[in-house]
């Protein structure tokens, strides 16, 4: 049978759409943005249309949104521009540990080199960080909060707005990595009340190598690229026009219809959830059950066994899944989300991540639960841990 993909919070294809938008900027509308001919100037009109459409599917202005290379570079710009642009006001950094290998390494990278201090918020077996424990970390020389909107690996959706309340309360730039929660749930920079916002084009059936960097008008930042004066001297370097493109186009058409859209996938995860829980014993859902988790996520862990087996087995029956965080697939580690919500390292390892996109189909998931739980059986019948 044909592949049935289950790991749309990795990456997903490009549209049809999008795909046609980006064409003729990939080889008739070749001209560099900076250029003043008209070649050049087609471009340029073409990145700030663009540009239009990823700020009004965010409800923000477009002046206000920055290109850049995908969510990593994104969360960079934030982490480290707010270090170095307010390190003398103070040098301490608020966020959680469920976070995005993107926020966490950059925060080391300033503990290490630059002498900041960083909080990291514990969160529930749910994966929930609990905005008084975010009022309790603030001290007089925080200078940023960063916690994400959605978690990427158990899909809990995080109070953003709660939290944004009580930081704003102190007068502090407030970040959220929503690369997981964009084109799965409304976004709202004015009701979130946030000053700063990651998203990635590919998580939203755009191309790779393009994402956004949304800073609120006033906010101070020191640029993560320099040598060029693109993006109003806030990001460096030549403009990915294709892909800039297509990504503008993703976010609007990620943005229409987008309820229904969530409640086709809401169907469709849970009966995955539903079908994984009656046919398959010792399992464990993670992240919460109702409507604060991201409508495409399914995440379990299955005692006594190796996750990456689980993947094997899937593949070689026609599915592609994962355990977790593409970018940290290639650790041997267990996911650091796990172990914060609580598992121990033995059931950390046993997890397996089906995230949902719009081209799934009732007849996809059946097949998974008809198949599912005979490798369960399989791999755990091998395992030393498991007594049937």
């Amino acid at each position: 049978m044909n592949k049935i993909y289950l790991d749309h919070a990795a990456t997903t294809p490009v549209a049809e759409e999008v795909f046609e938008a980006m064409k003729p900027y990939l080889k008739e509308h070749y001209g560099n943005p900076s250029s003043v001919y008209s070649t050049g100037r087609e471009a340029a009109q073409a990145v700030s249309e663009a540009r239009g459409k990823v700020a009004r599917s965010i409800g923000a202005d477009e002046r206000e949104i920055y290109f850049t290379s995908g969510g990593t570079e994104a969360d960079n710009t934030v982490l480290k521009g707010i270090a170095l642009a307010l390190q003398e006001k103070g040098k301490h950094i608020i966020t959680s540990r469920i976070e995005h290998p993107a926020v966490l390494e950059s925060c080391r990278q300033l503990e290490k080199y630059l002498g900041f201090e960083i909080t990291y918020l514990d969160v529930d077996k749910q994966g929930f960080v609990d905005p008084d424990d975010v009022k309790k970390a603030i001290r007089d020389d925080t200078i940023l909060v960063s916690i994400m909107m959605a978690n990427n690996e158990i899909g809990t959706i995080e109070p953003i707005k709660e939290i944004s309340r009580i930081v704003k309360e102190r007068g502090i730039y407030m970040h959220t990595d929503a690369v997981q929660a964009a084109g799965q749930i409304p976004i709202d920079v004015e009701e979130l009340g946030v000053d700063m916002l990651s998203i990635s084009s590919h998580k939203i059936y755009g191309p790779k190598g393009v994402g956004a960097l949304y800073a609120r008008k006033g906010v101070r930042f020191a640029p993560l690229l320099t040598g060029g004066a693109q993006e109003r001297n806030r990001r460096a370097g030549t403009e990915n026009v294709a892909g800039i493109v297509g990504f503008g186009e993703a976010m609007r058409i990620a943005c229409e219809n987008l309820e229904e859209k969530a409640d086709y996938l809401r169907r469709l995860r849970d009966k995955l959830i539903d079908g994984i829980e009656e046919n398959i014993d010792e399992v464990i859902l993670n992240g919460p059950r109702d409507e604060r988790r991201l409508p495409n996520n399914v995440h379990f862990c299955f005692r006594y066994i190796e996750g990456e087996s689980i993947l094997l087995n899937l593949d070689m029956l026609g599915i592609a899944a994962s355990s977790g965080s593409a970018c940290s697939s290639g650790s041997l580690d267990p996911s650091h989300v796990l172990l914060a919500i609580g598992h121990p390292h033995e059931i950390a390892h046993g997890s397996l991540r089906l995230s949902l996109g719009k081209d799934n189909t009732e007849e996809e998931i059946n097949y998974v639960i008809e198949v599912l739980p005979g490798i369960i059986k399989k791999t755990r019948s091998m395992s030393p841990l498991y007594e049937g």
